[in-house]
């Protein structure tokens, strides 16, 4: 993420309250819920393809319970898939790509019990597992050519490599991302920015994947092409407050607030799928929209009986907490966060008290790289 010079290439490390490793529910749960798709992506590829090696990359991985988890979740289906067919399971490697600020030092630190539970549960045949560290950008070239068979990224594809340079410091006034009463200008920037990071995305990914390679993208998108849809964009509007109010204060200078805008975009299905027919490079087998009701606690409906609005908005700026305040630490300043999200945090006891829920709406989207 890059923002007005600033780059910050990491969320909140460690395991402490604010890490994101203890604050990552929402993303735990959007990967359960597209399991059977990278499930059905990985163990397809697998028996169309029989490789004695199968090297998977999972892109914007970050650190915590989530990372492993997913290389969990590969293996199973994986093992599974392997026992249907009555072949030894391949060697798996598996790159862990994330910015060079990634915590990848929590992430290795788990690997040794991680393999002596694999070999406990799976047997020896699990003992060629290896796993390593890509950190870059994957708005570029990560990998040699032709040297992955699957690549998979989840809730990382909406933050865009650069705040789109026609922005200037007074274009998006009022607000730190695209609301409704931003101008049509500043909203074909953010389109025209996403357009091109998605293509370089793909051009990237096509040279590194293997002929018949996929990829199980998962990403933050909108339910409609109305640039205006206000679908997991409220969040940054409610953070936008926050800032503006630290300004009405004196804390921090308005001016500073107004020429601060995210780096980041959620897409349509429609503009995913041009970008992709465009750049030509994959057919598209599978394109998903997927929208949860998240009210700071769960994701489930019928749980409301003893729904407290309080801890709800808690949880919520803890989640937010925990992706951006470096971000935001590097432009306003570190010693600012604790009022920034405890103004936040006010905004969201009000919003959950009147029961309300955040609608999150998302992509998913299996690519197989033409022959």
């Amino acid at each position: 993420m890059d923002v007005q010079g600033h780059t910050v290439p990491h969320m909140v490390g460690g395991t402490g309250e604010h890490s994101y490793a203890n604050n990552s529910s929402v993303q735990r749960v959007v990967m359960a819920k597209v399991k059977h798709i990278v499930d059905e992506a990985i163990s397809g590829l697998y028996s169309s393809m029989l490789p004695e090696s199968l090297a998977i990359g999972d892109l914007g991985c970050s650190a915590g319970p989530n990372t492993l988890a997913l290389i969990s979740q590969i293996i199973d289906a994986i093992d599974l898939e392997s026992r249907n067919l009555t072949r030894h399971p391949p060697e798996l490697v598996f790159y862990l790509n994330d910015l060079h600020g990634n915590d990848f030092n929590s992430v290795f630190q788990s690997l040794p019990a991680f393999h002596e539970k694999l070999i406990t549960e799976k047997g020896e045949g699990f003992r060629a597992c290896y796993v390593g560290a890509m950190p870059g950008s994957f708005y570029g070239r990560l990998f040699p050519k032709t040297s992955l068979h699957f690549i998979h990224s989840s809730y990382s594809l909406h933050w865009l490599s650069q705040v789109p340079p026609e922005l200037t410091s007074t274009s998006n006034k009022g607000s730190i991302y695209l609301i409704d009463t931003s101008p049509p200008l500043v909203i074909q920037a953010y389109l025209e920015q996403y357009k091109r990071d998605f293509d370089l995305f793909l051009r990237s990914r096509s040279e590194e994947l293997v002929s018949g390679g996929r990829m199980v993208l998962t990403l933050m998108g909108k339910s409609t092409a109305d640039p205006s849809c206000p679908d997991n964009s409220r969040v940054w509007q409610q953070l936008g407050e926050a800032l503006y109010h630290l300004a009405s204060q004196g804390l921090i200078e308005e001016a500073k607030v107004d020429a601060f805008n995210l780096a980041y975009y959620t897409p349509s299905a429609e503009e995913l799928k041009d970008v992709v027919e465009r750049e030509g490079s994959f057919d598209v087998n599978n394109l998903e929209i997927m929208q949860l009701n998240w009210n700071g606690l769960s994701t489930e409906e019928g749980d409301e009986g003893n729904y407290d609005p309080v801890a709800a908005a808690s949880n919520a700026t803890k989640g937010l907490r925990a992706v951006i305040e470096p971000l935001l630490a590097s432009y306003f300043g570190a010693d600012l966060m604790d009022e920034v999200f405890q103004k936040y945090d006010n905004i969201m006891s009000e919003h959950y008290s009147g029961n309300n829920k955040t609608v999150l709406t998302s992509l998913v989207v299996t690519l197989t790289k033409k022959v």
